[in-house]
């Protein structure tokens, strides 16, 4: 089984919080601008690197904007929360030996910060990042290297998303059972679902998972 981080396990508002309200506001101050200026500079900066690896890449973004986004993202930490039932939901994966991979785009540095802060890396054979691979999610390439790298089954394999363009790539690839979680973040609500994927709102609705999947 796939499982996403940031979004799918986890409440994507940290994230959010940091790239749309925090380093804006820092980046204002830095620069000696409107908040609503800071906001339109960096938002026409995150639309040219979405989806490649400098999108979550947070040394590429320290020197782009010049502040140092690590130690910024440290001081809210406590901002990160896993979403609900997401620990009893690995419980009965591991339960039933399912072989469990974390695959994410995010950045080793947050991978590390966030697995400590939460304790979910206990739950996973291993966590595979695009860094390590070199490509994101988005990117075809980047299947074809895990399942070399981990050996998974396409026919036998679930991967859960919150990314609808994760899960499109995912599908050309060949992976059969594909889940979107439709609440990435607890404070936006459920996201606009597409008819492509089947969602899901809580991991309670995945608790009576088959277990040959």
């Amino acid at each position: 089984m796939l499982l996403d981080m940031d979004g799918t396990l986890l409440d994507k508002y940290f994230d959010d919080f940091f790239w749309q309200h925090l380093l804006p506001e820092k980046y204002a101050e830095k620069n000696e601008i409107t908040f609503g200026m800071a906001k339109k500079i960096l938002f026409k900066k995150y639309k040219k690197h979405e989806a490649t690896l400098n999108w979550t890449d947070i040394d590429f973004w320290s020197q782009e904007v010049d502040i140092d986004i690590p130690a910024l993202k440290e001081q809210i930490k406590h901002l990160i929360e896993v979403h609900p039932h997401v620990e009893d939901f690995l419980t009965m994966l591991k339960r039933h030996k399912k072989h469990l991979y974390l695959v994410t785009n995010a950045h080793y540095k947050v991978l590390d910060m966030k697995l400590k802060k939460t304790k979910l890396g206990k739950y996973f054979n291993a966590a595979i990042t695009s860094f390590e691979i070199g490509h994101p999610k988005e990117e075809l390439a980047f299947w074809k290297k895990v399942q070399k790298q981990i050996g998974f089954e396409k026919e036998q394999t679930l991967l859960i998303d919150d990314t609808e363009a994760v899960l499109r790539t995912a599908r050309r690839f060949g992976i059969r059972y594909i889940v979107l979680k439709s609440i990435p973040s607890s404070k936006t609500g459920t996201q606009e679902i597409s008819s492509d994927f089947p969602a899901i709102k809580d991991y309670r609705e995945l608790m009576v998972l088959d277990s040959n999947h």
